[in-house]
């Protein structure tokens, strides 16, 4: 086997970018010790005429590292490595196994072949891995800046064409999918036809996957579920499972966090006000349980080089899970946002346009939520976030939905209590703090180019953490020299604006 080219990266490290947040942190939760040695023979190993590895390419995700081998008969094969933080060990593998090969059972899907895998960190490699054949024709993200509106259109149609199939798959519960002989524990599982069944969510929102999880207020409940009111249970019990116990410290939190008790408070009330919105007739026809891709933008999407019309392939199924319809209604594809102007013509319209007819004609499942009032279901989006986003988000959307019960339809009176006027002061004034970190958060990724949690390739580290700092200084004397601020300004000294900055800074 050829090792000149294939040791010229680190296989081990992150290097693809840093973050202006947890740096170290950040990387080391990417860092993966393994075997790539080990890795290159069990490649070589796989198919028969192959005798060397010519190359080998690095890239790097948020969840994953792959690399992409080149062989010395022209052919390329994808191995892909799970970073921890992907989703709980073991199970996401196997999930996202089982899910490929479902589909390539039951749709027309263009998947690649998976050669080889393991879900066990014990095996030769020392790492979970899946290993496939490299997906055929081009990524969509390349081939899109040159494509006309009609070849846009066309491709679109052609994706959902394609993923009515996936969308059109009948379910009986919520949860993961997982061939039968997964190891799942002690969790339970529901047998489907043909090797596979549906088991727990492997989704990282029900799992410890470094940001802590604690069972002092509840006991793990990851599914799978058969019912919207139980999948809604699952989502407080992931809530509170993210509250640490009442003894921890909670130091540097911003003004609109909320104590533990505040949470613990919070989502067993915002259970009562699930419960009763589960058991409406229209949130569970826009809650029928549906498989569909987690991640759907264009470089996950092959195509033809010659035909953009002809979809080659559709990667990346990992965390793919079987979610009530409308959690899929709020996101949109790249594709139908922002289309790069080619040739001078900007054909974002044209595409949001396709995006709509499409989904609406081959998609209804999926389309139907999204014509529905989205304050039906933004409580279920939230619930299990309220340690990580403040109690104060969550506790907005149950307001809103019980302000406006009665003309989002829903029978008898809402379970959840307005809060007095002297509390609903104080919540407006932490709502208007939140508001503020999250506009801010927006405004400086913009400014720094960085991502919304901080990252920037190396290229720009060390640019980007003295524009932050530069950014901080000048914000702060903007504060100080602010001699009469509005009486609703959030922001009033340098504890209140280093309380909301959402990167890091220099200790006072």
């Amino acid at each position: 086997m050829e090792q000149a080219t294939v040791h010229e990266f680190d296989p081990y490290s992150y290097t693809s970018g840093r973050w202006l947040r947890n740096d170290k942190r950040e990387r080391q939760r990417r860092r993966i010790d393994f075997h790539f040695d080990e890795l290159c023979r069990k490649i070589v190993g796989l198919s028969d005429g192959k005798r060397s590895i010519k190359n080998c390419e690095k890239k790097e995700g948020g969840f994953n590292r792959v690399f992409i081998f080149t062989m010395d008969d022209g052919s390329r094969v994808v191995a892909r490595l799970p970073f921890t933080l992907a989703g709980p060990a073991r199970l996401a593998t196997a999930s996202e196994v089982a899910t490929i090969q479902y589909l390539q059972r039951k749709t027309s899907v263009p998947i690649p072949k998976i050669l080889a895998w393991s879900d066990d960190a014990a095996n030769s490699v020392g790492s979970e891995y899946i290993i496939m054949e490299h997906a055929a024709g081009i990524q969509l993200q390349q081939k899109w800046p040159n494509m006309s509106g009609d070849q846009k259109v066309q491709c679109i149609d052609a994706i959902y064409r394609k993923l009515r199939e996936v969308v059109d798959i009948e379910f009986p519960a919520y949860g993961s999918l997982y061939l039968s002989t997964s190891l799942l524990g002690s969790s339970s599982r529901l047998p489907l036809e043909g090797g596979f069944c549906i088991g727990p969510h492997c989704g990282k929102r029900y799992w410890d996957c470094g940001d802590g999880r604690y069972y002092q207020c509840t006991i793990p409940n990851q599914g799978p579920w058969l019912t919207l009111s139980t999948f809604s249970d699952g989502l407080i019990d992931a809530g509170l499972s993210r509250i640490p116990p009442r003894d921890s410290l909670c130091s540097d939190q911003p003004p609109y966090q909320g104590s533990i008790e505040t949470h613990l408070d919070l989502l067993e009330r915002g259970r009562t006000v699930l419960d009763a919105m589960s058991a409406d007739g229209q949130v569970q026809d826009a809650a029928v349980p549906t498989l569909f891709h987690p991640d759907l933008h264009k470089r996950n999407i092959f195509v033809s080089d010659n035909d953009p019309s002809i979809i080659t392939g559709i990667i990346d199924w990992q965390s793919s899970s079987i979610e009530p319809a409308f959690w899929y209604s709020d996101e949109v594809p790249d594709f139908a946002t922002y289309s790069p102007p080619a040739q001078g013509v900007d054909d974002s319209e044209l595409c949001t346009k396709a995006y709509e007819v499409c989904t609406q004609f081959l998609t209804p499942k999926l389309a139907r939520p999204r014509l529905m009032d989205e304050g039906m279901f933004r409580p279920f989006r939230y619930c299990y976030r309220t340690w990580k986003d403040g109690a104060v988000a969550f506790r907005h959307e149950l307001i809103e939905t019980c302000k406006d019960w009665e003309a989002l339809g829903f029978a008898n009176s809402c379970p959840f209590s307005l809060p007095t006027p002297e509390d609903m002061a104080l919540h407006r004034k932490e709502y208007r703090c939140f508001e503020a970190a999250q506009n801010l958060k927006r405004d400086l990724s913009s400014l720094l180019d960085s991502a919304s949690d901080g990252w920037v390739p190396p290229e720009n580290w060390e640019v980007a953490k003295t524009e932050n700092k530069a950014m901080f200084k000048g914000m702060l004397q903007a504060v100080l020299t602010n001699k009469d601020p509005d009486d609703g300004e959030p922001i009033r000294d340098e504890r209140d604006l280093r309380a909301i900055w959402p990167f890091d800074l220099p200790k006072v």
